[in-house]
């Protein structure tokens, strides 16, 4: 296995014990934010001493299989709220409403785990039962903002050959838009109901919960003829787990306790792009 470390510079000290502490062979700079420790194992003196001083150091850090390239994949798909964006549609719609408090805390409650999603979605659209469907456009334009990395992810994904997927439980307004702008080839999540111009409070259709967002990647995995080792996943809540699940490399980005305790990885404070720095491109 190979340990990267990046995100800001490392200090000499922490660089030293890490490479005492995991037996590493090389290390490799490829950038000043972003070093690589080859041959490194993972051992309790790391994971109980060196992790945590990383951490405090705003640093995130990695083990991940040595040689392994962004070609070796063939499809990676991001959850939207919070990941592939840096907010929750749902939470700035609800603004339009005067009930963003509320409905935010429902949120957070949601992708902690702690509340059904199917039932905590609905209570969250009932909110919005009679704003106007205009809202919708002003939280595309002026709320609505890419994650720091996410372009740079993505292309060099689509550079490497990968097909590209937005599975969000979120809303068709805004994957729709973004699979257009940024180029995915797919893209599902919920349909708002829209009636004489209104918001109904209501879902067309089948809810995308957690368990229909990791049949959807299944699908995709299966009709891409990809065995699971070729797939990445990137969420940040606890819905995204059951899709994570579905993929070799399971990213949880600036993510709830239980989804990085979960996943291959997690980066706490890079952007997107971190998850290019995972990779041997030598």
């Amino acid at each position: 296995m190979d340990l990267v470390i990046q995100g800001g510079t490392l200090p000499a000290r922490p660089l030293e014990r890490a490479i005492e502490a995991t037996g590493a062979s090389t290390v490799v700079r490829r950038l000043p934010t972003v070093v690589r420790l080859r041959e490194a194992t993972r051992s309790a003196e790391f994971e109980n001493e060196i992790a945590p001083r990383l951490y405090d150091e705003k640093l995130d850090w990695a083990f991940v299989d040595g040689g392994m390239r962004l070609a070796d994949f063939g499809l990676i798909a991001f959850d939207m709220d919070s990941t592939l964006i840096t907010i929750e549609c749902i939470d700035e719609l609800a603004d339009f409403a005067g009930k963003k408090a509320a409905v935010s805390a429902i949120t957070e409650a949601a992708m902690r785990g702690e509340l059904d999603y199917r039932e905590s979605l609905r209570q969250r659209v009932g909110v919005l039962a009679g704003l106007d469907a205009r809202v919708l456009a002003r939280v595309f334009g002026e709320r609505l903002l890419l994650s720091p990395g996410a372009r740079e992810t993505l292309a060099a994904a689509q550079d490497a050959g990968l097909r590209t997927a937005i599975l969000s439980g979120g809303f068709t307004y805004f994957t729709e838009r973004l699979r257009i702008e940024l180029g995915f080839d797919f893209a599902t999540s919920n349909e708002l109901e829209i009636s004489g111009g209104k918001l109904t409070g209501r879902v067309i259709g089948d809810i995308v919960d957690a368990n229909a967002k990791a049949r959807h990647l299944g699908r995709l995995r299966n009709d891409l003829g990809l065995a699971k080792n070729q797939v990445i996943a990137v969420g940040d809540g606890a819905n995204d787990l059951l899709m994570m699940a579905q993929a070799g490399l399971s990213v949880a980005y600036h993510a709830k306790p239980a989804t990085r305790a979960k996943a291959s990885v997690a980066l706490n404070f890079c952007g997107l792009d971190g998850i290019l720095n995972l990779f041997d491109e030598r």
